[in-house]
């Protein structure tokens, strides 16, 4: 290596080396990747592990056994990786593991799991608008839009690409399918099925998230499956069948990805022992 070349390196190095503001509070025992930058009074604990290019902004707090990835935006105030919110819990050294390239806007609050063993997991490329609250346990997927003020109770799932207006309450151990879209201010109480619209007070199912799947990898080229989905989807909420008979009838014939990921969702949310995935009302 050359003179020119030990500069360059030098220089690139010194760009991505953590940077910590003097008035915050990162206990030493953190772990920091190349490129973290810490605001303000941001308080980073002592079992915190944060992956490069993450930044961390003025008067965050991130506490508790919790895994930040790479390439994170954590905007003031947020608090991640706190006690949850539960009166079962009993100091156990649970986890949140949050994976790369999430936006995570002000106030957020991300709690860890309940018991010993258990985790809180948030995806990848997810992006959750101010005031947003993530109970115990919750786990989310990736690419998930978040709107203000939305309040998800513990053990909630939401799937990959859901879109969830805001200023609404989500049910502990509510399921939300992958592509569902549900309306702001919703009263979200039993499980969403996946591509599918949800608005209301409480909430019903309106019908499938066109806009949503004509965006995603259900476009032209796959307008078969994209037909068939639609059939399924009829079959099993707009039917006169009772939801297991249709989901009996929907299962003879050979489905396609799309169907076969709607009738599983739906099948395990029949299982699940509550009152099974939200009703169809136009």
């Amino acid at each position: 290596m050359n003179m020119n070349q030990s500069l360059d390196t030098a220089s690139t190095t010194a760009k991505r080396s953590v940077k910590i503001h003097p008035l915050a509070a990162v206990d030493s025992r953190a772990e920091l990747d190349y490129g973290v930058v810490v605001g303000p009074g941001a308080v980073v604990g002592p079992e915190v592990k944060i992956g490069a290019d993450t930044s961390i902004g003025p008067n965050a707090v991130l506490e508790g056994r919790l895994i930040l990835g790479a390439r994170n935006k954590v905007f003031p105030g947020a608090c991640l990786g706190l006690e949850p919110q539960d009166l079962k819990y009993r100091g156990a050294s649970t986890e949140v593991v949050i994976g790369n390239e999430n936006t995570i806007r002000e106030c957020v609050t991300i709690n860890r799991a309940t018991y010993e063993g258990e985790r809180t997991i948030i995806g990848d490329r997810n992006l959750l608008m101010a005031y947003c609250h993530l109970g115990h346990n919750c786990d989310l997927g990736s690419r998930i839009v978040m709107s203000n003020g939305i309040q998800v109770a513990g053990h909630v799932v939401i799937e990959d690409r859901a879109v969830i207006g805001g200023c609404l309450g989500i049910h502990q151990f509510v399921h939300i399918g992958r592509l569902a879209m549900v309306g702001g201010m919703t009263r979200v109480d039993r499980d969403v099925p996946p591509y599918s619209l949800v608005e209301g007070h409480p909430g019903r199912l309106r019908g499938l998230n066109k806009v949503g799947l004509r965006r995603s990898s259900l476009d032209a080229q796959q307008e078969g499956e994209l037909r068939q989905l639609q059939e399924i989807w009829t079959l099993l909420f707009k039917s006169d069948y009772v939801i297991a008979k249709s989901l009996e009838i929907a299962l003879q014939q050979e489905l396609m990805p799309a169907a076969q990921h709607l009738c599983k969702f739906v099948s395990a949310s029949i299982q699940k022992g509550r009152r099974g995935p939200m009703p169809f009302n136009s």
